[in-house]
């Protein structure tokens, strides 16, 4: 069995075990933003691996690279630890020729917990512990070092953080006792730690930097943007990129706000609010956490990368399981193709919910946006959304070109897609055939 494929089928065992039991329900809000990336990573290797056994000689290879983990040094001498305790981790890959001091960060999502007991929960795995972190993992969509998936980024420095925190690595709680459980909520200490690391393993001599995110990290990128400008010297070239990282303060089908409430708890929990003092003089702390209003304080050139049916606030935000005691939603839920009329509608405004959020955004000069009509989460970070021949389409445009023309000031980048379902080119999910794309 090849690496890549050793690696496939570990994740497969990690996404079984996850998936029984319902003592285990109250963290599924929390595994699932990392369950979606996963079905689509595997799906994407799967395809391009058998794409290249069926085309390339023996010789060639277009499987994705494997990275060692790397666990912060001292970690807990800083107090920057894990849920559990164990030291946070992240893979790094050298840069090389033109892209040895430039340098793309790239900071793992997996959704929140709110209370001690769905963080105890995460404690017995890689969302809680380095403990459960793979020891090798695959570099694929925009930290592909592979020239035809990512030519704009292959041979930078390449960065993926392991996300251990639970709260897009912003909490920051002296105490590690709570309600008599031990549990250490020091997100805002472990991004402290890993750019402290990087920095003397040459971010500091960076030309250029790019900090990016995939939902939870995505929230996370847009929370510490500013600090991450901060670390390097004025004449560096920084910019940011948050994919699927816009969360909606909406209304859920039953005219409650779940997602606020659910907020509110990670906040008070994790203690969160000192990151947003400017914010919290005008509202109430979990209002706080969404990306609409962090963005009001982010001067720092920023990308937006969302599709406008984005599978995990569909099913967590806008029609959560509490909401949907009788299951009406489920299957349009699990597929977009299986929604009825009246679901297309209430799709539809929380797209126009999405576009009303962005409307002030849409006027910055410094940034750029592309919001798709998939039904999809997470899209730089496998090879079929990011860059392929099969990528979904803005203008002709993949992600990864998008991208890459914002970041290197080759053309404005203001991509919004028309309305489900005239994009022929979406990947949209299949989550009752979640390998099959």
């Amino acid at each position: 069995m090849t690496p890549g494929a050793s690696m496939a089928v570990h994740r497969v065992r990690l996404w079984w075990w996850r998936r029984g039991g319902r003592d285990r329900a109250i963290v599924a809000l929390g595994f699932t933003a990392l369950l979606l990336a996963l079905f689509v990573t595997l799906a994407s290797w799967l395809r391009v691996s058998a794409l290249a056994a069926a085309t390339q000689p023996p010789a060639a290879s277009t499987d994705p690279a494997l990275v060692h983990l790397t666990l912060v040094r001292n970690a807990k001498k800083k107090g920057a630890v894990c849920l559990d305790g164990s030291p946070p981790g992240y893979h790094l890959q050298r840069g090389f020729g033109s892209g040895k001091d430039s340098w793309l960060i790239l900071l793992e999502g997996g959704g929140w917990c709110s209370t001690v007991a769905s963080c105890t929960s995460r404690k017995m795995t890689a969302l809680g512990s380095s403990r459960y972190m793979e020891r090798q993992i695959p570099f694929v969509g925009i930290l592909s070092n592979i020239p035809s998936q990512n030519p704009d980024f292959l041979n930078w420095n390449k960065v993926r953080v392991r996300y251990c925190d639970g709260a897009s690595y912003s909490g920051n709680v002296k105490s590690d006792i709570h309600n008599g459980t031990k549990l250490f909520f020091r997100g805002q200490r472990i991004w402290e730690a890993i750019m402290d690391e990087l920095l003397m393993k040459g971010l500091a001599n960076a030309k250029q930097a790019f900090l990016t995110g995939c939902s939870a990290g995505g929230l996370a990128t847009l929370i510490h943007c500013e600090d991450f400008r901060a670390l390097l010297p004025e004449e560096v070239t920084v910019k940011c990129l948050a994919d699927a990282g816009f969360f909606l303060d909406e209304m859920d089908i039953s005219r409650r706000r779940f997602i606020r409430s659910f907020y509110d708890d990670v906040v008070r929990l994790q203690d969160v609010g000192k990151k947003f003092q400017d914010c919290l003089s005008r509202m109430e702390p979990s209002q706080c956490f969404f990306a609409r209003e962090i963005i009001k304080n982010i001067n720092t050139p920023l990308f937006i990368l969302n599709p406008a049916y984005d599978v995990w606030q569909i099913q967590h935000i806008l029609a959560p399981e509490s909401s949907d005691n009788q299951q009406s939603w489920l299957r349009c839920k699990l597929n977009i193709h299986n929604c009825d009329s009246n679901q297309i509608e209430s799709l539809q405004g929380f797209r126009t919910a999405l576009l009303n959020g962005l409307s002030d955004f849409q006027h910055n000069k410094n940034g750029g946006i592309f919001i798709n009509s998939c039904f999809v989460h997470c899209q730089t970070m496998n090879g079929i959304t990011w860059r392929s021949p099969n990528s979904p389409k803005i203008n002709n445009k993949t992600i990864a070109e998008a991208v890459g023309d914002w970041y290197f000031n080759r053309r404005e980048v203001k991509e919004i897609d028309c309305a489900y379902p005239c994009n022929p080119t979406c990947i949209n999910l299949n989550l009752m055939h979640p390998f099959k794309m």
